[in-house]
């Protein structure tokens, strides 16, 4: 017999919809997506290239696991998620592009980056941010500006650039690639929470 409606509980993010009976189980999993998420993160940084002749920023994968994990997991997972790849890889795990790690190196301030934009794109979507294309739309956008907000100045400060100079080598040329990660984003997450009330609303 099924529970009456009031009885569940809704899920506020995509990771709501992993079962945890219990508080402990509830820790359990959290964990596990903390540690999953932190090197699923490690991994998509490996999927990267540069072109020195327009950028000293590798092109990567990163920007979109970010995104969407910080819209799965929720402000808290995904804030522990980036504060563990962070300090990881600052400490010396080689997760960060290319295998590195540490903190002396001029895109750092874009890892800086990621962990402010999971959590604030987490926020949004935890009241409801990822559950249209139009709302998505600015999860997305306002990840990516808080990406560059950090990760320009940084640049610049680093390679001693004017800030005309990191803003057209330092997010200029990535634009382009952001559009397309906020289309298949609006088209995922929307899906998603479709896909979620369907069966819900089957049972």
């Amino acid at each position: 017999m099924a529970a009456p409606a009031a009885a569940i509980a809704a899920p506020s993010v995509l990771a709501d919809l992993l079962p945890a009976r219990t508080k402990a189980a509830a820790y359990a999993r959290d964990a596990v997506l903390v540690l999953g998420g932190a090197a699923a993160v490690g991994a998509s940084a490996q999927i990267a290239f540069t072109i020195p002749q327009i950028s000293p920023v590798p092109f990567v994968l990163t920007t979109f696991t970010v995104l969407l994990l910080g819209a799965a997991y929720g402000p808290l997972r995904a804030g522990l998620t980036l504060a563990l790849y962070l300090a990881a890889g600052a400490a010396g795990v080689p997760w960060f592009t290319d295998g590195t790690s540490g903190y002396a190196m001029p895109t750092f301030g874009y890892i800086i980056g990621f962990l402010a934009a999971s959590v604030a794109v987490g926020f949004l979507a935890k009241r409801g941010g990822d559950r249209t294309i139009l709302k998505t739309v600015g999860l997305m956008v306002v990840g990516n500006v808080l990406m560059y907000a950090f990760g320009v100045p940084y640049l610049a400060f680093a390679l001693d650039m004017s800030a005309s100079d990191a803003i057209a080598s330092g997010m200029t040329p990535f634009l382009a690639g952001d559009a397309l990660k906020l289309v298949i984003a609006a088209l995922l997450l929307p899906g998603a929470w479709a896909a979620v009330n369907t069966f819900r609303n089957a049972e």
